[in-house]
């Protein structure tokens, strides 16, 4: 364990990477945040046992970590929760996952309150996504946690219900939202997320359940309609580009 923080003129930034047989993407990610140059830095790797490698990268970069272990977890929101616990109390907390990668930080991190949830913008694959707060956080899961800044403050003890397997961070954001915190867009927060993920269906139920608990059933139907026309809407869009790609 390495006490990595240089000086304390801007906020803590704690990037949270949990991997497991990640050796293939593992190296890209901690190359990424790194060379933000960032002088207030702090980095957690909560490993789930890998075997392939991964534990030889990590080795390789221990001087320059703050805290990493390798030992069996319950999934990956399990691993963050550990995460979570380990890292200081003060200052933002930061997940990516092997293969991520942080592409910029804010360049005046001393302007956001101490209680601001700060959200930017993910690259996911060959796509921009575009980031929402406020009512469209109600119903879907508008933030990404490749670039979401959450200060340790806001929830000091591990916040992720491992009872959802897909989205506990997207859970763990509608009840911010329900407490009154205050989302802050910066354009200058930008991450990227490794391609591929969990199948529709079972991500649909889930967000609609985590929806349901939050805010209710009538958020929940509205949440069911918003996801069935978004579904309608890229259809379209998707038929209407293999048109315009096959025509003279």
């Amino acid at each position: 364990m390495s006490q990595f923080y240089g000086p304390e003129a801007k906020p803590l930034i704690t990037v949270v990477t949990v991997v497991r047989n990640g050796a293939a993407q593992l190296e890209e990610t901690l190359r990424s945040v790194f060379a933000q140059g960032y002088s207030n830095l702090a980095y957690i790797i909560i490993d789930g046992g890998s075997t392939d490698g991964t534990l030889e990268i990590i080795r390789r970069y221990a001087d320059r970590l703050t805290f990493w272990v390798s030992e069996p977890d319950r999934g990956i929101y399990d691993a963050m929760n550990k995460g979570w616990a380990v890292a200081r109390d003060e200052g933002y907390l930061l997940f990516l996952g092997a293969g991520d990668r942080l592409l910029s930080l804010p360049k005046d991190m001393e302007r956001f309150g101490h209680n601001e949830v700060v959200y930017g913008v993910v690259e996911l694959g060959n796509r921009q996504f575009r980031p929402e707060s406020g009512v469209g956080l109600r119903c879907n899961n508008t933030l990404h946690h490749q670039a979401l800044l959450v200060p340790k403050s806001l929830h000091p003890e591990p916040p992720f219900d491992t009872r959802f397997r897909l989205y506990a961070d997207f859970d763990f954001n509608q009840r911010l939202l329900k407490q009154g915190v205050h989302f802050v867009f910066s354009e200058e927060l930008r991450g990227y997320a490794l391609p591929g993920g969990a199948s529709s269906s079972k991500a649909h139920r889930e967000t609609l359940a985590i929806v349901a608990k939050n805010f209710g059933f009538c958020w929940s139907l509205w949440a069911f309609c918003y996801l069935v026309l978004r579904r309608m809407a890229r259809f379209f869009r998707d038929g209407h580009a293999a048109g315009m790609g096959g025509a003279p």
